[in-house]
């Protein structure tokens, strides 16, 4: 019997993490293959849908990390622990981690970028040895704005990490700025076997990428992600199409070789 791709399944909420005043984690039940980067369709029957990222991949859970900013997530942050909602998934491509396996892996995440790539950077937290190094950028509005902080204090044990926040309130000691502007001090045995990873809003990508390029990286060592044209999930709504591609099908993840030809 096939399964109907449009039809949800009722998850129940197991844990809520809150992050900021806006954002939260929802660990949600499901059973199933999943990889970073690939994405659900989150629905409330009355409410509509939302397009949102894979954060974190459990034993039979799968997390969430949810903006509030509309009527769909708006509902959802009125739901916890033990409710439930619809999920339909997962989509699109998500990451390899054996594209980066023996590099020297960088990935630089802007604000809530992170979470899509979380789970990338908490593989090689936890198999530090799989790659030749792993550091991580990231960069967010301000120190209220950080996610997932518990994860950086396991992440600072294991790999390289540059916090970074655009502004700061009188006596922050962190690195301060965008995260370009730390791209440029960065230091490599082999530039030809680098990996960069770049999320983030579409001018961040931008600009990343341009700085990445001045170090002499290949373009087919970049992958980025255009998740925020993610759509139905199905390719049948149109929405998410770029000339011939399709981002809910053909994507969210694109090696840059193909992912600078879509411009929107």
């Amino acid at each position: 019997m096939m399964k109907n791709e449009y039809i949800p399944q009722l998850s129940t909420i197991r844990e809520v993490i809150k992050h900021t005043d806006l954002e939260y984690t929802f660990r949600m039940e499901f059973d199933g293959e999943v990889k970073p980067g690939q994405f659900f369709e989150v629905s409330i029957p009355k409410y509509g849908e939302a397009p949102i990222s894979v954060s974190g991949i459990g034993e039979g859970t799968v997390d969430f990390t949810i903006r509030r900013v509309g009527k769909v997530t708006n509902e959802i942050f009125e739901n916890y622990v033990g409710d439930s909602f619809f999920i339909r998934g997962p989509y699109g491509n998500g990451f390899e981690i054996a594209n980066y396996r023996g590099k020297e892996l960088v990935v630089v995440a802007g604000g809530t970028g992170l979470s899509p790539v979380r789970g990338v950077v908490d593989y090689f937290a936890h198999h530090t040895e799989e790659a030749v190094s792993t550091t991580l950028i990231a960069g967010f509005k301000s120190p209220k704005d950080v996610l997932f902080k518990d994860d950086f204090e396991f992440w600072n044990e294991q790999i390289q990490v540059i916090k970074t926040v655009d502004t700061a309130p009188e006596g922050y000691e962190g690195p301060v700025g965008m995260v370009t502007k730390y791209i440029p001090e960065l230091k490599f045995e082999d530039i030809k076997n680098t990996a960069f990873i770049c999320v983030g809003p579409p001018v961040m990508i931008k600009f990343t990428v341009m700085e990445i390029l001045k170090l002499g990286v290949p373009e087919e060592n970049i992958w980025v992600s255009n998740e925020r044209k993610m759509c139905c999930g199905l390719g049948k709504c149109g929405h998410c199409k770029i000339g011939s591609t399709y981002i809910c099908l053909d994507g969210p993840v694109f090696n840059y070789v193909d992912g600078k030809e879509l411009i929107d």
